[in-house]
């Protein structure tokens, strides 16, 4: 039984989780953390994380960008593994997160969902015949009109992948609004809409000559993402300090 924290208890992910662990025989909600409670959970909850006295295998985080410190010094001091899910870190705050990882197993992915995990593989082959015949490369993400950060981590995510492949030539481009110039070759244009209630849609565009290839997913609810938290919830606990990520889970699932 994987023993787990919820942090963020009280958001729209942390309640879907929530819901989906108390189904699960396989893993238990023993704590969750949250700014905001009235006291609806069946498990106790903490105002910070630095109040939680309960014993865990694992956390889950799903907050807000201003929480990941303190839960990364716990992490630290308690040597408590934890699936990082909260986008829109800092510069800093990735670097502390790698600097914890040393000491603790650490998992971060922009992306919980199977889907998204495997079309950053397949992004990678795309990019590699694709670039060298001169396709140009654009991202468009859509997602609901209360998400504080854009692009999106999945979005940004995607482009890196692609990059990496690419040996890092290629510049992230957000707004071309201030610039009256032909499209640069080496650039990867990326994409922002916010409307209604879009749980997450992203588009891969490869533009060529006459022709157009279009990598596509859609989230028809936060379940997906939830899904695979918990699954990577199960797979870090027990593992050996590092930093890992969804691929990870995959093979683990797969082996």
């Amino acid at each position: 039984m994987t023993r787990v924290i919820m942090h963020g208890c009280n958001g729209k992910m942390g309640q879907v989780i929530s819901g989906l662990i108390a189904s699960d025989e396989e893993v238990e909600l023993v704590a969750g953390v949250d700014a905001y409670d009235d006291g609806h959970n069946p498990y106790p909850v903490f105002r910070t994380i630095s109040e939680c006295n309960v014993e865990a295998d694992c956390i889950i985080d799903f907050s807000a960008a201003p929480a990941v410190d303190a839960l990364l010094d716990y992490c630290e001091a308690k040597l408590v593994p934890c699936v990082l899910c909260t986008t829109g870190l800092s510069e800093a705050q990735l670097a502390r997160t790698a600097e914890v990882s040393k000491k603790v197993a650490v998992l971060k992915s922009a992306n919980m969902s199977l889907g998204i995990n495997l079309m950053l593989q397949l992004l990678k082959k795309a990019a590699d015949v694709l670039a060298p015949a001169g396709f140009d490369i654009e991202i468009v993400e859509k997602h609901h009109n209360l998400k504080l950060d854009a692009p999106s981590g999945t979005a940004l995510a995607l482009a890196d992948s692609i990059n990496e492949e690419l040996n890092g030539a290629y510049e992230y481009v957000y707004d071309r609004s201030t610039r009256r110039e032909r499209r640069p070759k080496k650039e990867i244009g990326i994409s922002a809409v916010r409307g209604g209630t879009i749980v997450g849609d992203h588009d891969v565009i490869f533009a060529g000559s006459d022709e157009v290839v279009t990598f596509s997913h859609t989230a028809y609810s936060k379940a997906v993402f939830g899904k695979g938290a918990v699954q990577a919830a199960k797979f870090l606990a027990g593992k050996p300090a590092g930093m890992y990520d969804m691929s990870n889970v995959i093979e683990a699932v797969l082996s």
